[in-house]
This record gives C-alpha cells, structure tokens and sequence, in this order.
C-alpha cells in the first residue's frame, strides 16, 4: 500500500529556489527539457503577489518527473540553486497555524507615545 499511496504524488514535483522574476511558463519551458510538463505553479505571497521563491511542476510521468529531478536538483537557475524533489501528500506534512499573534504595540508605559505634544 505505501507504493501507491507514493505514487499518488509520483509526478508532481516540489521546486524550490526559484528566482523571484521567474514566470510559470519559464519554469514549463525549464522542465520541459525533461519530458512533457502538465502544468507547473509557482506559489505567491498573498499580502504583496510577489514570488515566495517555491513552486510545483507536474510531469506526465514518474519516469519524466525522475528525469527532471536529476536534470535539475542542485542546479542553477538564473543565479538561484533549484532545490527539486517529489512532492509529499498534503496529509503527510505539518499542520501550519494561519494568522497568529506577534509584534503589534501593546500599550504600556514608555516609548514615545506622548513625544512632541
């Protein structure tokens, strides 16, 4: 059972490193030197829209994915090291905590609340 539930995942690949100027067409054409591309996204930020620099290209085989994954681990890319590797199960990673608490002025006494009135 763990061999199928592996190749579930089997085509697509995780893509780290990716330069910020990167296009997802960049990227298909990159893979593509490694077989047929399915499709490839490169995920942003949600606040700015900006590149966060990782993305997933899928293959349209394990075989071609495999292909790509020697063709591109560790290389570079426009100036960037590609960290390429098959993607996990979204049930197999950490649950992540969204929003949170952090920074922010609490109040108190100090600073310069009061400067220059």
């Amino acid at each position: 059972m763990d061999n199928q539930q592996q190749s579930v995942q089997g085509n697509k690949l995780y893509v780290g490193g990716i330069p910020y100027r990167s296009t997802e067409d960049d990227l298909k054409k990159a893979f593509g030197e490694a077989g047929s591309v399915v499709s490839a996204s490169i995920i942003s930020d949600r606040m700015t829209g900006r590149s966060r620099g990782f993305g997933f290209v899928e293959m349209a085989s394990e075989a071609e994915a495999q292909a790509a994954i020697d063709r591109w681990d560790g290389k570079e890319m426009d100036g960037r090291t590609l960290s390429v590797s098959f993607a996990r199960p979204q049930g197999d990673r950490p649950p992540r905590r969204e929003g949170g608490f952090g920074g922010g002025d609490r109040g108190g006494f100090g600073g310069d609340y009061n400067r220059g009135y």
